[in-house]
């Protein structure tokens, strides 16, 4: 019998506030991936296209690559949703940060729902100033024909094209964060996140015609890769496939204890229970900070021609051992930087000494905050080399097997790692429904069957 059993999908549609949020989240990502196709006025799509297509074959890469990549190919054609929802992920996690920094805020984040309604207020500011800003310089490199190797790209440049630029990108942005609020209301899964996977999983078709053209399996002349070397790229893609989600799922329990509390005749606590610490904290958000350093002199070159930048972006171009090794550590330092900023073992420790509970053979207060932090500091060392390395990899499919990045990228990386988790909380989430409504979930065995 096999573990996984897709019949609960069935099932989903047989419950009718599950039917509806399914309807829901399908219909909203259809209209999202509708936008991806409506162009920007005064923009020669053509042009562009042929502009992204050179810099796709070559070894390094820009910005504007990871934009194109979460806004499923949108920035590429500059579309409507050309920036994608890169703006309100930058604002979250900047406001992430500016919370564990800055007190007023934190004490806003720890009044309960109310505080996280305003700083989701302040993340939607911090996403419209943004969508301005980068729209704005967007509109700025495309008027400048040197740039893109002779090609005109703006049919009438000028502070109309600008002002018209600004505000359909703009638009396009807080239309799809206004999108991914309403899935997350009335739909089912994270809205942000299942908008970014639908961008991603929109690439896999392109994709696959690149590799058909590679095996050309009717014409033996044109073929480029083997039919073994498939077969090792399909074993690849399983092993990467079932290690992120193990990396995932991966979480060290440690054990907690309740001290048993009588309060007139009734006895509180004695319970035993433990922390779930994750060992793949950061996740993708490392990820996508080392590739905006490390990307920054190529896109920083792009729009400044001198020699010395020229030169610094030339030594930083993918496939190259520099590249790679600053590449693996910068992932690794902002795993645990980003880990220091979300986790924070004192506040825990406190917490549990409030509540009386205590960690078998460790002292409460400081003694607990010391432990908590030395078991994190450590796994988060085995999360931290996962990501780099499932983040390198698709560099290394690419270099021996010969294949095109766009290819190689569904081997590792950025998507791979949103793909999955994006998919496990969905599945999670739907498989809550099911359980609550008497019905087998997706993963046999781990819960007990209900009544039908």
């Amino acid at each position: 019998m096999p573990l996984v059993d897709f019949s609960p999908l069935v099932n989903s549609f047989k419950i009718p506030d599950l039917k509806k949020r399914l309807i829901i989240t399908g219909a909203l990502i259809a209209i999202y991936r509708a936008g991806c196709y409506i162009p920007t006025p005064g923009i020669d799509g053509a042009a562009l296209a042929e502009f992204f297509s050179r810099v796709a074959r070559t070894q390094g890469g820009t910005i504007f690559g990871i934009i194109n990549m979460f806004s499923g190919g949108a920035m590429e054609k500059l579309t409507i949703f050309a920036l994608g929802i890169m703006p309100y992920i930058s604002s979250s996690i900047i406001m992430q940060l500016l919370t564990a920094v800055i007190p007023a805020l934190e004490k806003m984040a720890k009044e309960g729902k109310a505080g996280h309604e305003k700083i989701n207020q302040f993340t939607r500011y911090g996403t419209v100033a943004l969508a301005i800003v980068q729209s704005f310089f967007i509109a700025l490199w495309l008027e400048n024909p040197a740039r893109f190797e002779g090609l005109k790209i703006v049919m009438s440049p000028g502070l109309g094209f600008r002002i018209i630029t600004v505000l359909t990108l703009t638009t396009g942005t807080i239309f799809i964060m206004w999108l991914g609020e309403q899935i997350q209301e009335r739909g089912i899964g994270n809205g942000i996140s299942l908008i970014i996977t639908a961008g991603i999983i929109s690439r896999i078709p392109a994709a696959m015609h690149q590799l058909y053209v590679l095996v050309s399996p009717f014409a033996a002349a044109r073929r480029q890769i083997q039919p073994f070397t498939l077969v090792i790229m399909a074993v690849f893609l399983v092993v990467v496939v079932f290690s992120v989600i193990m990396i995932t799922q991966g979480q060290r329990k440690i054990p907690v204890q309740y001290a048993r509390r009588i309060v007139g005749r009734k006895i509180y606590g004695g319970q035993s229970t433990y922390i779930p610490l994750k060992v793949d904290t950061a996740g993708v958000i490392s990820i996508i900070f080392a590739q905006s350093i490390i990307l920054f002199p190529a896109t920083l070159a792009s729009f400044i021609p001198n020699p010395g930048f020229q030169r610094l972006a030339q030594g930083l171009i993918r496939g190259q051992v520099l590249y790679t090794l600053i590449y693996a550590l910068l992932i690794i330092f902002f795993c645990y930087f980003y880990t220091a900023i979300v986790f924070n073992p004192q506040d825990l420790s406190e917490n549990m000494k409030k509540y009386g509970g205590f960690i078998p053979g460790i002292r409460p207060g400081a003694p607990t905050a010391e432990f908590l932090d030395y078991v994190m500091t450590r796994i988060t060392l085995a999360g931290a080399m996962f990501i780099a390395v499932i983040a390198i990899f698709p560099d290394f499919v690419m270099a021996w097997l010969k294949v095109p990045y766009l290819v190689a990228s569904f081997f590792g990386g950025t998507g791979i790692l949103i793909i999955v988790g994006v998919m496990l909380d969905t599945l999670k989430q739907i498989e809550s429904h099911l359980l609550t409504h008497h019905y087998e979930g997706f993963i046999k065995g781990a819960h007990m069957k209900g009544r039908r």
